[in-house]
């Protein structure tokens, strides 16, 4: 087995999140072989630790047992179980979902959407045609009156990844809105022409 297969990656980060520290220096692959062996009887050394983690080059591939004992830490009974867990559980699939949806298809040039973000993110758009939309407020954002970015939609709950804004004759860098916890906000709103 091959140490970076992303099965032995999500174990390690596992076996991280139950431990509750990182390990990253010698002393932490000492104590974390030493809370192994004192609180759950079970014996990995800290240089096979060293190897899985890659903190020291080596060619040696994991021993099933070690990645068996470190799935027994986290709750399974063997390796060939947790990789069966990963390729089974929704937290790792994709899937499909219901939410509220303002689509560019559905708008016609000059209709106003607004969208907001925590803590107190609001910005008003006008779309300009072909998934355009300009900046007409903006309120506690990095959004700019006068902005413009290219979206198809937006989804309530969801993240707005912007690939790009739009500032000033120039693009900046990708953007996200409401990275924690997405939009909390989308409305199509009534304006006069």
């Amino acid at each position: 087995m091959d140490k970076q297969k992303p099965e032995i990656i999500e174990l390690l980060n596992a076996v991280e999140k139950k431990y509750g520290h990182h390990l990253r220096t010698t002393t932490d692959f000492d104590e974390f072989s030493l809370h192994l062996k004192s609180k759950y009887n079970y014996i990995v050394s800290t240089s096979t630790l060293k190897r899985l983690w890659g903190y020291v080059n080596d060619t040696h591939k994991p021993r099933t047992q070690t990645l068996d004992l470190l799935c027994r830490y986290i709750g399974f009974d063997f390796f060939s179980d947790f990789c069966y867990h990963l390729k089974t559980s929704t937290v790792y699939n994709s899937s499909f979902f219901s939410t509220k949806q303002i689509q560019t298809k559905d708008l016609q040039v000059g209709d106003h959407v607004e969208i907001g973000w925590a803590p107190n993110r609001y910005v008003l758009l006008r779309y300009e045609g072909k998934n355009i939309f300009q900046v007409l407020e903006a309120k506690e954002s990095k959004l700019q009156k006068g902005d413009y970015f290219e979206t198809a939609c937006f989804l309530l709950g969801q993240p707005l990844l912007l690939s790009y804004i739009a500032r000033e004759g120039n693009k900046t860098a990708p953007f996200i809105a409401g990275r924690n916890g997405g939009l909390t906000l989308i409305n199509q709103v009534l304006h006069e022409q």
